[in-house]
């Protein structure tokens, strides 16, 4: 019995450690890195997989089909050890098939029928054509697109699979993985479900990872992080990002900027009168006390 518990331990080890890419590996001997948990899940049937596709009139890409065929959903998280306290720092993390629901819920009956909706931000439909550098068309909040949530990124906004230029009634095959910040600002990441799920590996699931992909990056505490446990990656990513960030960034010249600060020196011409008349009525002063002293 325990010989069996221990083969069992093995098999689920090496599977976590393909899942992962061993990244647990990489974790474990990381300075500070403490309580790595890796959640365990059973593969997902065929049956829910075809269920959700009639239900959302779309074909799952097959990167991700098969992901879900090995286990039903993604979630590892690692903490850090600060002054003698557990802080929870990474999470990678992929809804499973139950929990991939759309972003754009349908309308309720018991709406307003002037109430506003996600759909009156897709007005401005020249600012992604008006780029100079071309871009991927960015996802429509309306039926021209299908938009699924993959990860809810701890608030900061959400990693969606992405369908575009939709048909009503006709069922959606291509997909994208976009990221949707906080701000309703769509930001594409990768092509394939595959890209993405390498790429957040890479990042070690730290905070605010794919702000790395917006033109403002991310927070200043984020980066932090990202400096001490990716160093490479981020000192990377600081040089790709820094013409984009500069639009952002108010820059200080010292030297403009406090210039009216400095005392200027008086004019010489000025000391020399003053010197002058200084010496006049010095000059008057004497002759009057000599005066004084004759009279």
């Amino acid at each position: 019995m325990i010989m069996e518990d221990t083969k069992d331990a093995f098999v689920f080890k090496g599977v976590a450690e393909r899942l992962t890419l061993g990244i647990t590996r990489i974790l474990e001997n990381m300075p500070g890195v403490v309580d790595l948990r890796f959640a365990e899940r059973d593969p997902a049937e065929k049956r829910t997989l075809l269920s959700w596709e009639q239900k959302n009139t779309c074909i799952l890409p097959e990167d991700l089909r098969d992901f879900y065929l090995t286990t039903d959903g993604f979630t590892l998280t690692w903490s850090v050890k600060l002054d003698d306290e557990c802080v929870p720092l990474g999470c990678m993390m992929i809804n499973g098939v139950g929990r991939l629901c759309p972003l754009l819920q349908p309308t309720s009956v018991f709406s307003l029928p002037n109430a506003p909706s996600l759909a009156d931000l897709d007005w401005e439909e020249s600012s992604s054509e008006s780029g100079l550098e071309p871009a991927p068309s960015e996802p429509h909040f309306d039926a021209r697109s299908r938009i699924y949530e993959l990860d809810s990124c701890g608030g900061n906004g959400k990693v969606c699979l992405v369908y575009k230029n939709c048909t009503p009634g006709v069922v959606a095959q291509h997909s994208e993985i976009w990221f949707l910040d906080r701000s309703l600002c769509w930001h594409f990441l990768t092509a394939t479900f595959t890209a993405y799920y390498r790429l957040m590996i890479t990042h070690l699931g730290l905070p605010e990872w794919q702000y790395a992909y917006t033109p403002y990056g991310p927070s200043p505490q984020a980066k932090q992080w990202a400096s001490l446990y990716q160093p490479l990656i981020f000192s990377n990513e600081v040089s790709q990002t820094d013409s984009a960030a500069d639009v952002f960034l108010n820059k200080l010249d010292p030297t403009k900027a406090f210039r009216g600060k400095a005392k200027a020196p008086p004019p010489k011409k000025k000391q020399s009168a003053q010197c002058n008349s200084g010496g006049a009525a010095k000059g008057q002063g004497s002759t009057g006390r000599h005066g004084g002293a004759k009279r």
